[in-house]
């Protein structure tokens, strides 16, 4: 088998280095998964660049992100069996209940990752994928549609009827737009760009504002909102003080990540403002197995198919990096296994 390290990580020469393993055995409830897909992420750029906040195990295979196959099981794994099509969790150990610390141990960081031929996890770690899903698009659930997830539905509840702000038209964006439009909310998105606006509105976006046209973007959220402001903001790049303005109170801004865009999130915030405001700024990583687990359901429910930008081959792996990093993509990028 083929896996991706990443060597040299944090310096000028970091990169993703192919190797050849002896396919590995499951332990007690372990379960040996035949990797289909893995999706590229802004978090794995940020990793390459030694700017990420999570602990990196010097040569690590890369990835968080995958989908695959059940082909073997060990002693005490039961629940699933040879054959079922899982997607793994970001966080293993991450089950349910709040994040904390001693469930941060992370894939394709700390603990070898996705971008591998064949992989073995604990079985608690893996859940079932839609079936309507290819692989190529259930590799695409795991971080930014669960981080998406999260946001929407992590903390306050997000009702039919109420608006909800999405910022650009990164991974996260476009899956908060998917989701937040199935639940049955409003969708304001901001963007720039005629072109992407389109595409926005194709995914269901009721309203959307290019913000190189109007830089005060949060004033045009008050007046398409009555004055009110919207109930959720899905943060994801910028100054959050326009995001503050643009919530109505009582509302929630679910701030993902401290940096998921390729410019540094804005200059700090005016407390004053953050009293005003009267909104809940809640942080939001990902997402826990059982809120996985719950996106699912809905997917299947709603026939759902995250974005994709751009397919590459295994083998091909670091022209898709390359793909996400300059090629500005729509969606997301993945790597198929075949």
């Amino acid at each position: 088998m083929k896996s991706y390290h990443i060597t040299a990580a944090g310096t000028a020469a970091a990169a993703l280095t192919l190797r050849e393993h002896a396919v590995p055995e499951p332990g007690p409830g372990e379960v040996l998964v035949r990797m289909r897909a893995n999706a590229v992420s802004f978090r794995d750029l940020l990793i390459l660049a030694d700017d990420y906040p999570l602990p990196v195990r010097p040569d690590v295979v890369a990835g968080c992100e995958g989908a695959g196959e059940v082909v073997a099981l060990g002693t005490g794994a039961g629940t699933l069996a040879p054959g079922d099509r899982v997607a793994l969790t970001v966080f293993p150990d991450w089950v349910d209940g709040p994040f904390g610390l001693d469930r941060a141990a992370q894939l394709g960081s700390w603990l070898d990752g996705t971008l591998t031929e064949y992989r073995v996890v604990a079985e608690r770690a893996l859940v079932r994928i839609p079936d309507h899903l290819s692989y190529e698009e259930a590799a695409a659930l795991p971080l930014t549609m669960l981080t998406a997830w999260n946001a929407l539905t992590g903390g306050r509840p997000l009702l039919p009827g109420e608006t909800v702000l999405t910022l650009g038209t990164g991974a996260v964006s476009l899956a908060a737009v998917q989701l937040a439009v199935q639940a049955g909310a409003r969708v304001i998105a901001t963007t720039s760009g005629a072109a992407k606006a389109v595409r926005l509105k194709e995914l269901g976006a009721d309203e959307v504002i290019d913000r190189t046209a109007e830089p005060d973007w949060h004033e045009v959220v008050r007046e398409l909102t009555g004055g009110r402001g919207v109930e959720q903001v899905v943060h994801v790049a910028g100054a959050l003080d326009q995001s503050l303005r643009a919530t109505g109170l009582g509302g929630e801004i679910a701030y993902v990540g401290y940096r998921v865009a390729d410019t540094p999130t804005g200059p700090a915030v005016d407390a004053r403002l953050l009293f005003a405001a009267g909104a809940q700024v809640r942080p939001v990583a990902v997402g826990s197995r059982a809120q996985f687990t719950a996106l699912n359901r809905a997917v299947a429910v709603h026939r759902t198919r995250p974005v994709i930008d751009r397919v590459f081959p295994f083998l091909e792996a670091p022209a898709a990096f390359r793909h996400y990093r300059e090629g500005r993509p729509f969606g997301r990028v993945v790597i198929s296994h075949g």
